[in-house]
């Protein structure tokens, strides 16, 4: 990897780190925040159902604003906006105008960061170290999650949730000083007319948003549920879920980048089957959901490797990084969408969280599935 390469994947894994700070000590917080303000399980799913249609609609617009200022003041933009949601958050005392405006905000300020950052991290990165560096950041995450939901659920027990999402935000916004020095990405004006997409992109990112909204979003809720709607115990869970995720993906980050996608790609969902279950059968009991969760933040180091390095890989072999990842998280939002109003619907109907949870199992065996035949060309 070139110097320059090195140091602007360096700039990228600092921003993210602050990132994923306030991700781990108010974002993991938001659907559960919902639940103690007065919004129902099935309300809060289509709240995440209702971010990701919008996202859905509203990203062509981006386009134009990509080729005219480049990915880097995009990701700023998100970075900021994405701040605002917390602020705004604190205001929502259940159903009515607030959680629409957190809705609506929500959905542009991650329709940019996430589209941003995906075709950023896509376009600075080297195709031969890919595994490596998704571990690197995946295990960044891991660490700060061992201090920030200890924070954020001290802040919300403590101080309220008003000065403990101002302060969120704030870290959040904090994020774009590594940006700074770091170079931008332009996006072309025109590609070629012969340019087709990348099916196998658009697959996986399909399946990983129906797996998201079971696996991850579902998940938040029930654990919470589980422990007694507490803060306390649910931030105390996501620390010890971090400490076990620490050193996951720099291992299976390596072993993919020697040439072992395939034999990674088996294990990973192999794994991810295992821990749906266990999520499944925990509700019941929370010092086995506690383990589970902690089971979760392990399987995320492993699988994150695995599923995006071909997805990187695809995008910077492609003619444009920025339109690639355009269209493969647009097919992550269908995905996601699908996902949380069948979770939704199943909540509703007044079934256990365990049913949608089980869901995930669909999309975890079609991942693995597209996954090892990606793998298939090189060793096992």
């Amino acid at each position: 990897m070139s110097s320059r390469s090195f140091s602007a994947t360096t700039r990228v894994n600092t921003h993210y780190a602050l990132q994923a700070f306030a991700q781990a000590a108010g974002g993991i917080f938001i659907l559960v925040f919902l639940l103690k303000a007065g919004v129902s399980v099935p309300l809060a799913l289509l709240f995440q159902a209702g971010v990701v249609a919008a996202r859905f609609v509203l990203r062509p617009a981006i386009l134009p604003l990509a080729k005219r200022w480049g990915v880097r003041p995009l990701l700023i933009a998100g970075t900021l906006l994405t701040a605002i949601d917390y602020p705004l958050l604190a205001l929502v005392d259940g159903p009515g105008l607030y959680l629409v405006l957190v809705c609506g905000v929500s959905s542009v300020g991650y329709l940019l960061y996430w589209l941003s950052f995906h075709a950023y991290f896509a376009a600075l990165g080297e195709a031969a170290d890919r595994g490596g560096q998704i571990g690197l950041r995946e295990a960044i995450v891991a660490l700060v999650g061992v201090v920030a939901p200890l924070l954020g659920a001290l802040g919300l027990t403590t101080l309220g949730s008003t000065p403990t999402f101002w302060a969120v935000g704030l870290v959040q916004a904090i994020a774009i000083v590594p940006l700074s020095g770091a170079p931008n990405v332009p996006v072309s004006p025109f590609v070629p007319k012969a340019a087709t997409p990348a099916w196998t992109g658009l697959g996986l990112m399909v399946g990983d948003g129906l797996f998201a909204a079971t696996y991850h979003y579902v998940w938040l809720i029930a654990l919470f549920v589980a422990l007694g709607e507490s803060y306390s115990a649910y931030g105390g869970a996501a620390a010890l879920a971090a400490v076990a995720g620490a050193a996951g993906g720099l291992v299976l980050g390596r072993h993919i980048d020697r040439g072992h996608g395939r034999r990674s790609a088996i294990l990973a969902y192999s794994a991810a089957v295992i821990v749906v279950i266990l999520r499944a059968a925990s509700l019941d009991l929370p010092w086995l959901a506690v383990l589970a969760n902690a089971a979760g933040s392990l399987l995320v180091t492993i699988v994150t490797p695995v599923l995006m390095t071909p997805v990187y890989n695809l995008a910077k072999a492609s003619p444009c990084v920025f339109r690639f990842h355009m269209a493969t998280e647009g097919a992550w939002d269908v995905g996601c969408f699908i996902g949380c109003v069948a979770a939704a619907a199943l909540a509703a109907a007044g079934l256990p969280l365990s049913v949608p949870l089980l869901l995930a199992l669909i999309p975890a065996g079609l991942l693995a599935l597209q996954l090892a035949r990606y793998y298939g060309r090189g060793p096992v």
